[in-house]
């Protein structure tokens, strides 16, 4: 970690030097070489779980594949003979198996053969008792997320099979209170539940008397590893999510590899390492109803008590179509976030809406920092190919900090609204803002800025035209114009 740090210390100085030093260019490919050998120090750190080579198979322990009969007790069985036994691998073998929430423990890897899907119920009864969890950044009881771990270490879901959350317009997602995904007026939803949780929060009340489930609506997350070490999720296909779906929270040590998420519901994030250090996500595809991938560290009052920052993700190789964003850092971001690295992605939709997206708010607070992206390739996206929103929520007392961005070989061949999109504080302007040996094609708004501070764009075409520096209204307050 001292390695780590030092090497940090040493990208980030040559900042200062980006606006006076006259060999500016030398020292800003200088700091993005020592960036990116950050990346490969971090990359030595991610520890994948191994597994004894012994096998439990669930149908061994009663699950059936008639989809109609519920396999949750045979399937946590497995997992406990599985765990007391040493570890080993719980096979799920080819057919349906109809399930509730599943708990993964200690060394014990969950493997779904070719052919195999475990089919997640709709009944709330079978996501009970209540765990601690998540939501939305915020801690309470609440249903059980579909599969969930806690305090374990050496934990995988992999193979060949599909996980599906079985949500849709008439179950989990109308209680998000939109009308496009099945709500109707008078029909039960989740915001008189949020509006409490959030004061909860706001008012300390302990966690264990947050106390939500049946008559709260809050949705739970499809895979959540929460305060646990050493995970890998690998090769499944995940879809029709309740709510978010990969979601490992307080974590170290996490891999995503060859991952395929395709769920266009509400919150249908498909990636949200949460005060997680040390992640890695990569050759994986994202076709989503929100962020692809979205890194966070808390909401509010928890994030920033609890102080666990989001660092050392590498995410790389990836492919996201529809979303909110590609990569996205926010909004539930108070605990901060910092060394994220993402290279060598494509992006491609009509309904993707950014590459790179920044949320956060004085509500939130927080500092984002150190945050490398390269070699991207865009087909097109919506909004805005680079996005700094310091309002993405009500303004509070906690001024967010974002600084030190790079983005570079980012090439787009049809943009949308915006190249660069910018709305920040005038007292804690968007910091050190650099992108490189870049082009965007097809935008109608190539730079909307209001405070920035050492912002830089260097051998950079929007819309044909190189960028100099009178186009860069970086000391303007232009009024964030809303997509």
């Amino acid at each position: 970690m001292k390695e780590i740090r030092n090497l940090m210390i040493a990208a980030i100085l040559p900042f200062s030097l980006l606006v006076s030093c006259g060999e500016s260019q030398k020292k800003q490919e200088q700091t993005n070489d020592q960036a990116w050998k950050v990346a490969d120090s971090i990359r030595t750190l991610i520890v994948e779980p191994t597994f004894a080579k012994k096998d439990f198979i669930i149908t061994d322990y009663g699950a059936s594949s008639d989809s109609t009969k519920l396999s949750t007790t045979a399937i946590n069985q497995a997992i406990e003979a599985c765990h007391l036994d040493g570890g080993g691998s719980v096979i799920v073998p080819q057919g349906t198996f109809l399930t509730g929430a599943i708990h993964l423990k200690s060394n014990v890897n969950l493997h779904l053969e070719d052919g195999a899907k475990l089919l997640f119920s709709r009944n709330t009864e079978d996501y009970k008792p209540l765990v601690k969890t998540r939501w939305e950044g915020m801690e309470c009881m609440n249903y059980s997320p579909l599969i969930y771990a806690y305090g374990q270490e050496n934990i995988a879901i992999t193979g060949k099979g599909i996980l599906d959350g079985n949500a849709n317009n008439e179950h989990w997602w109308p209680w998000k209170a939109k009308k496009e995904y099945g709500w109707a007026e008078g029909m039960d939803n989740q915001l008189t539940a949020v509006k409490k949780l959030t004061q909860e929060v706001k008012d300390g009340i302990p966690v264990e008397n947050r106390v939500y489930g049946d008559g709260h609506f809050l949705r739970p997350p499809f895979i959540q590893p929460y305060n646990s070490s050493n995970i890998l999720i690998a090769d499944v296909k995940i879809i029709n999510a309740p709510f978010w779906n990969i979601n490992p929270v307080l974590c170290e040590n996490v891999t995503v590899r060859n991952v395929s998420v395709v769920t266009h519901g509400p919150n249908n994030d498909g990636c949200n390492p949460e005060s997680s250090k040390n992640v890695l996500i990569t050759n994986c595809y994202f076709d989503t109803g929100d962020d692809c991938i979205a890194i966070k560290s808390g909401r509010n009052e928890d994030g920033r008590t609890i102080g666990r920052p989001a660092e050392n993700h590498i995410i790389e190789n990836c492919e996201m179509k529809d979303g909110h964003g590609g990569i996205v850092i926010g909004s539930e971001i108070s605990g901060g976030a910092k060394n994220i690295f993402a290279q060598n992605l494509k992006m491609d939709s009509p309904e993707l809406d950014r590459v790179l997206r920044i949320k956060t708010s004085s509500l939130r607070g927080g500092v984002i920092e150190n945050i490398y992206m390269r070699n991207v390739e865009v087909g097109a996206y919506k909004e805005a190919a680079v996005l700094v929103d310091m309002f993405y929520e009500n303004p509070g007392d906690f001024m967010p900090t974002v600084r030190n961005i790079t983005v570079e070989n980012l090439n787009v061949k049809k943009g949308g609204k915006f190249g660069v999109l910018i709305n920040a504080y005038e007292e804690s302007p968007a910091e050190n803002l650099r992108i490189v040996n870049s082009n965007i094609e097809g935008v109608d708004v190539p730079i909307q800025a209001n405070y920035t501070k050492g912002m830089s764009f260097e051998n950079v075409s929007i819309n044909g035209k190189l960028v100099t520096d009178e186009d860069i209204q970086s000391d303007s307050n232009a009024e964030f114009e809303k997509f």
